[in-house]
């Protein structure tokens, strides 16, 4: 299965990222969260800064445009196959950068992905 870095995670069960982690690995996908906050979410640690992590196939993000800058170098560096900007995350500058580094784009919700089958 895909190697996902859920970006945003948080341990709040209300949030989106929280669920996505859930998901992900009720479908079968090695997941690493990443969050501003230490914590868990179904067992895994979260990750803060930026951790190495090999073989990323795909990052699905749930931070606000404005604190994903930070985080611009750190993710094309990974060079995933793709990122999901999810809901209220849609950033044309990163867009950009990740289409001219051969990284594919995809605006969509992760949850909804996931819920019919096309992740």
């Amino acid at each position: 299965m895909k190697k996902t870095l859920v970006l945003g995670a948080s341990t709040n069960s209300d949030r989106y990222s929280n669920a996505a982690v859930h998901r992900l690995l009720a479908n079968g996908h090695d997941v690493v969260p990443v969050g501003i906050k230490s914590g868990e979410i179904a067992g895994l640690a979260i990750q803060q800064g930026e951790p190495a992590i090999a073989d990323v196939d795909t990052v699905t993000l749930y931070l606000n445009p404005e604190h994903q800058k930070s985080y611009y170098d750190y993710l094309l560096n990974l060079k995933p196959k793709r990122i999901i900007f999810n809901p209220g995350t849609e950033n044309p500058e990163l867009m950009r950068l990740a289409q001219e580094h051969n990284i594919e784009v995809e605006i969509a919700c992760t949850l909804v992905m996931l819920s019919l089958d096309v992740f």
